[in-house]
Order: C-alpha cells, then sequence, then structure tokens
C-alpha cells in the first residue's frame, strides 16, 4: 500500500504545560495522555502486550533520549496517538489489538531520497565494485533514462519503491526531483512526488544539465530563474549538490538563496566526496540538514553542533561505494544531531531500507544501536523540522513499526532480517 499524502505545513504535537501541578507530573511520569481533537464517533484502539516500546520522549520510562518503556501499551484515535504507559494502566478503548511481546517504535522518518527516476545502473555499480570510484557524472545516465520516460512510467517507478519502503517500516520520506534537469521535466518529476507526500524537493541543482557543459552559469541562472518558477509550487525545499564536478560554494549560495527568496527552505549535498564548504554554507543558511557529512573539518563539526542544521548520514551511499564512512561518533560527541536516511537512488545507494542503514551505522559509523534508531526516527523528524513525526506521544501521529522482536537493538543484532511485521500510518494499520 502506498502512503498516502502528509499534512504541508503539519502542526506540532503539544509539548507538557511547564505550570502543571506536581500531581500531573507525578501522573505522566508513567503514562501520558491527552485529549483527543477528533469526532466523538472516532474509534479508538489500545495496543498492548509491548514488550519495549520506544517513545524518543526522554520524560517516560528509563528516561533515556528513547524513553523506553517496558511492558507498554498505546492507544491511538484517528490518526493520532492519545496515551502511552504502562499497560496495566491503559484505558478502556473501542479495539484491541496485542504485540505479542514485540518491540514497537515510530515509523521511520526516510529524510533524503532520490525516488523519481526511470531505469537503473547496474552496469555502473558492477564496474565500480570492479575497482572504478564513484563520481557524480553517473548521474547524466540516470537524465537520459528520466527524460524518456513517461509519467505514469515515472509514478509506477515511485509507488514501488514507496512500497518496498513501507514494508521495512518508513512511514514518512522526503524525496527530490534531480534526474530531469530541465524546467519541464523538473516540475514534472515534483508533480510526480507531491501526489503522495508534501516533502518534495526541487534539487534542479543536482548536476550541470548536459546541454550547458560547456556554460555553468547559465544552467544555474536557469536553475533560479525559470526553472525555479516552474517547481517552486509542487515543493517544500531546495536542494544543492555542492561538490567537486557539480556545483561550488558560490553557485550554491545562489542557488539556496534564490529558492528561500521564493519560500523553499533549504538542505545540502554537503561534503560527501570531499572536504568542500557545503556545511559551513548549510549552518549560513540556517538549512534544515547538510547530507552526506563525510569529510568534515573540525570547524564543521563544531558549527553543526552549534546550529539547528541536522547532520544527515547516509550510509548506503558508502556501502554502494566503498566509500570513507562518515564518523557519527564525532558528530554525537560534539553535540550535533545526527539523521539517518537511505539515499535511495539507482546510482550510489540503491535500498530503500532504513533497518539496513541502522545496522551499517552501527556496524561501521561508531553509533549505538539507540543512537541509530533515535537517528533514523526523531532525527529524520528533526532534519525535515517536524515534531508530530519520530516519537509515539500523546498529539504526535500514530506512525507505528511492530518488531518481530523484543527490542530495537534487534535491528542491528540481527542484520538483513525482515523484522518489521506490522505498521500503522495516521492510525491505520497498513502492513
Amino acid at each position: 500500500m502506498t502512503p498516502g499524502r502528509t499534512p504541508a505545513r503539519p502542526a506540532s504535537a503539544p509539548e507538557p504545560d511547564p505550570t502543571a501541578d506536581q500531581a500531573t507530573k507525578d501522573a505522566m511520569s508513567n503514562a501520558t495522555t491527552v485529549s483527543p481533537a477528533h469526532s466523538a464517533s472516532t474509534a479508538s484502539t489500545l495496543i498492548t502486550n509491548i514488550a519495549s516500546l520506544v517513545t524518543n520522549d526522554p520524560s517516560l520510562g528509563d528516561k533515556s533520549p528513547l524513553g523506553l518503556v517496558q511492558d507498554a501499551a498505546i492507544v491511538i484515535e484517528g490518526d493520532r496517538v492519545v496515551w502511552t504507559g504502562d499497560q496495566s494502566k491503559a484505558p478502556a478503548t473501542d479495539n484491541r489489538v496485542d504485540a505479542g511481546g514485540r518491540a514497537v517504535l515510530p515509523g521511520f522518518v526516510d529524510s533524503h531520497s532520490h525516488l523519481v527516476f526511470a531505469g537503473d545502473r547496474t552496469q555502473e555499480f558492477n564496474a565500480r565494485m570492479s575497482g572504478r570510484p564513484y563520481s557524480a557524472g553517473g548521474i547524466r545516465t540516470t537524465v537520459a533514462a528520466t527524460r524518456a520516460a513517461s509519467d505514469a512510467e515515472l509514478e509506477a517507478n515511485l509507488t514501488r519503491y514507496l512500497r518496498e519502503a513501507l514494508h521495512q517500516g518508513t512511514t514518512t520520506f522526503e524525496t527530490k526531483s534531480g534526474y530531469g534537469l530541465t524546467a519541464e521535466d523538473e516540475a514534472r518529476a515534483l508533480r510526480v512526488a507531491a501526489a503522495h507526500t508534501d516533502e518534495v524537493t526541487y534539487l534542479g541543482a543536482h548536476i550541470v544539465a548536459p546541454e550547458f557543459a560547456e556554460d555553468p552559469a547559465g544552467y544555474v541562472a536557469l536553475v533560479t530563474g525559470e526553472m525555479l518558477d516552474a517547481c517552486a509550487p509542487y515543493a517544500r525545499w531546495i536542494d544543492v549538490f555542492c561538490e567537486k564536478g557539480a556545483f561550488d560554494g558560490d553557485q550554491a549560495r545562489a542557488i539556496l538563496t534564490a529558492g528561500k527568496e521564493r519560500g523553499l527552505h533549504p538542505r545540502i549535498h554537503a561534503n560527501q566526496l570531499s572536504y568542500g564548504p557545503g556545511v559551513q554554507l548549510a549552518v549560513e543558511l540556517d538549512a534544515a540538514s547538510a547530507d552526506h557529512c563525510t569529510h568534515l573539518t573540525d570547524a564543521d563539526v563544531d558549527a553543526l553542533a552549534n546550529s539547528r542544521t541536522v547532520a544527515t548520514l547516509l550510509p548506503g551511499a558508502e556501502f554502494s561505494t566503498r566509500a570513507e564512512w562518515p564518523d557519527a561518533r564525532r558528530l554525537l560527541d560534539a553535540g550535533a544531531t545526527v539523521a539517518l536516511s537511505t539515499d535511495c537512488n539507482p546510482g550510489s545507494s540503491f535500498t530503500s531500507s532504513v533497518p539496513f542503514c541502522v545496522a551499517l551505522a552501527v556496524r561501521d559509523m561508531g553509533m549505538t544501536p539507540d543512537e541509530a534508531v533515535w537517528s533514523a526516527t526523531a532525527g529524520g523528524a528533526a532534519a525535515l523540522r517536524r515534531t508530530d513525526i519520530g516519537r509515539i506521544t500523546p498529539g504526535a501521529y500514530a506512525d507505528l513499526t511492530l518488531l518481530d522482536a523484543p527490542s530495537h537493538v534487534h535491528l542491528a543484532y540481527r542484520p538483513g532480517v525482515p523484522l518489521v511485521t506490522g505498521v500503522w500510518r495516521r492510525g491505520e494499520r497498513v502492513l
């Protein structure tokens, strides 16, 4: 089942009232509830017998960043969570679901993907695994296939990968254009994407279009002019690949600034293949995320740690290109906010599996299982500047992933095993 659209400007989940009396605070220490803003006819559902519940609310359960609650229960009403806590204290509901002693965590938030494309790059991958390094030039192969595809073909491809992702626990995703590189092709890619999510990103500045190979300044003018005019109505975000072989710092600043002037908020492909200005530019422009962050100076790490910009790490890219792993430990120890995402694309990270990326992050990037799960849920939400997803607390969307395991740690402990056995999206069980 393909996920439906999310609200274009989501409302934040309510925060606890700091003026609440001590009795109320004590009651909230083991269970949390909120009065639902739904009609009286909305059915409520209790999910009980949860061995371990990841809430991402450190005021709950074990008081860790994951807010782990043991022997837990959740109440859903409509599309929202209205209660979480100890199952022995759960309120009466219309319906009941037995989790069977399994773990429940928030649906994964995949905050970086490239899903509107045609064709694949099997031959490129095969050659690269035989010794050829990855470079941005391979994108042109996908550009040619995408331009030749019909809208129906692009949408069929998109929905195929959305089904894959949903079956692996992803309930929110961001996706980008970037494989059309003409005003018409970029706009149609965004139209296709916007039928399935409001976390849509305009990436006309993926590489310089082949027609402008000798005139990169002319292409930047197109991206910030006619193409932006065509694409802005369909997007929430603007992105740029700031890298050697793509766009330099000055070009990236001009592109992101033009997008901000049209109401699109920046995110940026930064410091993936080499050291460069991307991270500093992201912080300067208050970008929601700087994505990849593989090659960082101490100044880059410090800038991220002292900003709202999330460092989004994409281990599928390093796995698929045999590149150097990002140092997540360095970022986390400095105090930066980290997200994990798939970077699902046909060239450098052709995976839709967040659980796979969680396992890679633990094995090869220095993250603990708790940190990796937080980054793939609450971290992804932060990279989209959302507070209504990525956590299981009253007022948040009822986006839940049920694992055929007693703990979220099994995502890294049992890599490659299809552990996701149930998914709720906006309160509806879709798997």
